[in-house]
């Protein structure tokens, strides 16, 4: 699971176990990732089901003195190489070199103020000393209003730094997510937070963001929204609108599960210049008939009803992988961290995700991926604006 190149002076290793004993999955995990090497960076992706003080500590006996731990709670797992990985598993990211810098930052109590911890989150970046820069943000996937986060980290970050990350999910239970940080000393099991690491490197760091959805029919305009909820398209109650023009039947709005998985299939896509960002309606309000969303909708935005053509939702990852790759110029990459929409998997069902992670491994070109399937996706290359749904992000390491 790791390429070697004589120049690279940065190194990426993963880990899996899917023991039900938690210090020895942190162990195995480890212990692969790290094959023997010296970490500048550990991150921790796990099922809820585990004892996390014993699997941190299980991981904290494998690190340095300068090693960084970070990490959270997933939906799942998308790491290839391991064959079928569950919910209930561990995987591990091992990464290190002297051509690789790390600095990490954690902000508690974010629901206070999202802007702010999105800014402390990122304040490593201006510590970096290496040419290349990138920020990786992992949030409480629970704390809705992410894209305040995005923009108080793009504060610290500037539009020279690119930002990619996840929200941390619990197997789509969606009643508590958790997040690490810390280091051989000790790692916090944290809440209602974000952790923020940043990467500098001697070589190249590219970003790809692909999600296989796209415009169905003609456009809507969302005159009246404030941040996640959507009160109006085209002037009119913004729940009769969307059951309009999906097609959905009205009759799912009896159950709360049938509108959500109707809504899962049939998601807004939201006009930007590099493309669409999704947007998924999981639950309305009777009252004003308006629809509830994760994720703002801005007053102004063009929407589209968004559809996929059968295999182009699997086929994302390797589009996001090759984006990423394309991004180092012709370096050869030594990792691939990528953060995938936990409803995708649901969308996709288990041959999908099987598809999606062979499309994926043709693209790494034998360098290992990690990455978890989460409760919203983080990347911004250029602009504010960076919080996605339904979305494959890519960060690779040359």
């Amino acid at each position: 699971m790791e390429k070697r190149t004589e120049q690279a002076a940065r190194w990426m290793g993963t880990g899996y176990s899917d023991s039900p004993d938690a210090a020895a999955a942190g162990t195995a995990a480890a212990t692969q990732a790290i094959a023997g090497r010296s970490p500048a960076l550990l991150i921790v992706y796990c099922a809820v089901r585990y004892d996390f003080a014993r699997l941190l500590d299980a991981v904290r006996a494998q690190a340095d003195a300068g090693t960084v731990i970070v990490g959270c709670t997933t939906a799942g797992h998308l790491t290839p190489g391991y064959g079928d990985v569950a919910s209930e598993s561990v995987v591990i990211v091992a990464m290190g070199g002297p051509g690789l810098e790390v600095r990490a930052s954690v902000a508690r109590n974010a629901s206070a103020s999202r802007q702010e911890a999105g800014a402390v989150a990122a304040a490593g970046v201006a510590e970096l000393t290496k040419e290349h820069r990138a920020g990786l943000l992992l949030c409480d996937g629970l704390l809705g209003e992410q894209d305040e986060v995005v923009r108080g980290a793009y504060s610290v970050a500037t539009a020279m730094v690119p930002l990619v990350g996840g929200c941390a999910g619990d197997d789509m239970r969606l009643t508590l997510t958790h997040l690490f940080f810390g280091d051989r000393d000790g790692v916090e099991v944290l809440t209602d937070a974000v952790v923020g690491v940043a990467l500098g490197s001697d070589a190249k760091l590219g970003v790809g963001i692909a999600h296989g959805w796209h415009k169905r029919g003609e456009p809507m305009i969302v005159t009246r929204s404030e941040k996640g909820r959507l009160y109006e398209l085209d002037g009119a109650p913004a729940l009769d609108v969307f059951l309009e023009r999906t097609g959905i039947d009205p009759a799912v709005l009896e159950n709360a599960g049938a509108f959500e998985a109707a809504a899962f299939a049939k998601p807004l896509g939201l006009s930007r210049r590099t493309g669409e960002d999704i947007r998924i309606a999981h639950s309305w309000d009777p009252e004003d008939r308006s629809l509830l969303f994760l994720a703002d909708t801005p007053q102004g935005a063009l929407a589209w009803v968004m559809g996929a053509e059968e295999g182009s939702i699997a086929d994302a990852g390797a589009v996001s992988c090759r984006q990423a790759v394309d991004a180092l110029d012709g370096a050869d990459p030594v990792g691939f961290l990528a953060f995938d929409c936990g409803i995708r998997k649901a969308v996709l069902g288990p041959d999908g995700v099987e598809r999606e992670i062979a499309a994926i491994e043709r693209e790494t070109g034998g360098a290992p991926l990690a990455g978890f399937y989460s409760y919203g996706e983080f990347a911004r290359t250029r602009g504010a604006r960076g919080l996605h749904r339904l979305t494959v992000v890519t960060l690779a390491i040359a």
